[in-house]
């Protein structure tokens, strides 16, 4: 049987949220959706837009999803996709807005803590593991004394727009990479990057 990989991009569903710092992780699923030609729909188990193709001619099958639960609730979805389409923990990808990063980096890697990130925290409680790979796209942290609830749910800097498009696609070639090389491959490539590299 063909591989699979189950890309979830993290966000909150509603126009209201569309572009907020928090829902980068959508930005990067409907990148991805474009590249690979396929249309996300509602799914019929789960709370959640799919869509199916594949990021290479010959490669991996890849499920794209977006839970359409909000953010603190994305694990019910995620998991119920995994056990649908008989995904291992560790080829499932969760593209999420990571506050510390700095902005303009985005880096892969495998497991670790959730560092305060709702979204991570749920599927890591529904999956039962925390093995699964991430993309994580650096926002930085607020300015002054903001407080970073508040921060991811505000939208991006126009300053940080100028660059947004770019980012979102090497977010993109950074889960390409990791579905059709592999994590290790993807952290050599992208992970010492920043802006404009």
């Amino acid at each position: 049987m063909d591989e699979r990989f189950l890309v979830v991009g993290l966000g909150n569903p509603g126009r209201e949220y569309t572009g907020n710092r928090h829902n980068v992780g959508f930005m990067v699923a409907d990148l991805i959706a474009g590249r690979i030609g396929v249309r996300l729909g509602r799914h019929k188990r789960a709370v959640a837009e799919v869509g199916e193709g594949r990021l290479a001619p010959g490669g991996p099958q890849v499920v794209l999803a977006k839970p359409l639960t909000y953010m603190n609730l994305s694990g019910g979805p995620v998991a119920a996709l995994a056990q649908f389409y008989k995904i291992p923990v560790g080829n499932i990808i969760a593209v999420h807005d990571e506050l510390d990063l700095g902005y303009g980096t985005v880096r892969a890697k495998v497991g670790g803590g959730e560092g305060g990130h709702n979204g991570l925290r749920s599927m890591s409680k529904s999956l039962g593991s925390k093995d699964y790979v991430r993309v994580r796209f650096g926002i930085g942290r607020p300015p002054g004394r903001q407080d970073p609830a508040d921060f991811v749910l505000s939208d991006f800097s126009s300053a940080e727009r100028k660059e947004l498009e770019f980012l979102v696609d090497r977010a993109a070639d950074v889960v390409e990479t990791v579905v059709t090389r592999g994590v290790e491959v993807a952290q050599n490539a992208y992970n010492a990057r920043g802006v404009g590299e």
